[in-house]
């Protein structure tokens, strides 16, 4: 299993990295996209990649758009010259918070596609309450990528698809309580078009069982999401792990 977003530089994971990628590598998790959320976590990001042997994204989250710098293009171009980079992001576009002016996280995320776009490189993108923006954007840049921790429903799955990119599936759609227009969206998206990613430490699985004492997700969960995304597609386990890991080496071509 590749669990393709995990948030190794979180302050969660600081006093025990090395247990917890012992534990995901005990599970079955042969890599890793690291995200970068910044231009210094991406830095930090790609630095535990080189160290782990994983990958990692390097990008300004749209919720940090308000502090990139003017020599973002410069710093991302830097990283993504090293072989464990292999995607601009986590980028895109986030209304729900608004912990960045709308119009500075356009411009930082519309100034990221066009460094993917001239690098010819995958794009790692986060979409909270601003789809219409988002797509409008996107139709214009046409990336390729992935549409990282997706929790929307059929048509905005059929939106996302049209564009040719990939969507990332989380713990999120384990848990009963809001997971329902995605375990729709799940009867839309072609099988080639999903990567499984745990969002560690965030969205914890629910159907973990006994329940942990811990509310912190690892990638070791990442069993939980791909035994879900095998029930409904009707698939064993293994062949659901085989086929998101093979999404993940197509899109990133490796």
């Amino acid at each position: 299993m590749i669990d393709a977003g995990v948030n190794l530089t979180s302050s969660q994971f600081s006093k025990d990295t090395d247990e917890v990628v012992l534990r995901a590598r005990e599970a079955g998790i042969t890599s890793m996209m690291l995200i970068g959320c910044d231009e210094q976590d991406s830095h930090d990001a790609h630095t535990l990649a080189q160290h782990y042997g994983f990958y990692s994204c390097a990008g300004v989250h749209p919720h940090n758009a308000k502090d990139a710098s003017a020599n973002l293009e410069e710093n991302l171009r830097w990283l993504a010259a090293h072989p464990h980079v292999i995607a601009i992001g986590e980028c895109g576009l986030d209304y729900n918070r608004d912990f960045s002016p709308r119009e500075q996280q356009r411009e930082v995320f519309t100034r990221q596609l066009a460094l993917a776009n001239e690098l010819n490189m995958p794009v790692y993108l986060h979409e909270r309450d601003a789809s219409d923006d988002m797509l409008a954007i996107l139709k214009e840049h046409a990336p390729r990528g992935v549409l990282h921790c997706f929790t929307g429903g059929p048509k905005q799955a059929e939106q996302y698809l049209e564009l040719g990119l990939y969507l990332g599936i989380t713990g999120w759609v384990c848990d009963e309580r809001r997971s329902q227009e995605l375990n729709q969206a799940l009867n839309v998206i072609p099988v080639e078009r999903i990567l499984s990613e745990t969002d560690a430490p965030y969205l914890l699985p629910r159907t973990i069982r006994p329940k942990p004492k811990s509310r912190r997700c690892e990638p070791a969960h990442l069993p939980y999401v791909i035994t879900h995304l095998s029930n409904h597609f009707q698939l064993s386990e293994a062949r659901m792990a085989a086929i998101t890991s093979d999404n993940f080496k197509r899109l990133f071509h490796l």
